[in-house]
């Protein structure tokens, strides 16, 4: 009987990220708006989405909190990626309403 692979790089890139986010110097919701900032001034949509999700769903950052991130990512990132941010985020926001209520939301 063989033993399973172990991931080492993904055990290893697991830790780095742990050990990144846990320092003392900056809070969570401070380093998510900084990584925020960074992947949409790349272009990084599927990792913003999931950062996003994040932030709202643990609470680093509110609805309005996220709306405003976007008019101030707007000024900065530029016009079509802001509007792909605020697309996100109110796509998301929409999402995370729906699970709450259980209800689906208006069609469109």
């Amino acid at each position: 009987m063989t033993e399973p692979a172990v991931d080492s790089y993904g055990m290893a890139a697991e830790r780095a990220f742990a050990e990144v986010w846990s320092r003392d110097a900056l809070s969570v919701r401070e380093r998510r708006l900084v990584l925020l900032g960074l992947l949409v001034g790349q272009g990084l949509d599927d990792q913003v989405a999931e950062q996003l999700d994040a932030a709202l769903r643990t609470g680093d950052l509110s609805e309005s909190e996220l709306r405003e991130v976007v008019v101030f990512l707007t000024h900065y990132a530029g016009w079509s990626r802001g509007a792909q941010l605020n697309a996100q985020v109110e796509d998301l926001i929409e999402q995370v309403r729906q699970g709450r209520s259980g209800r689906p939301g208006p069609a469109g």
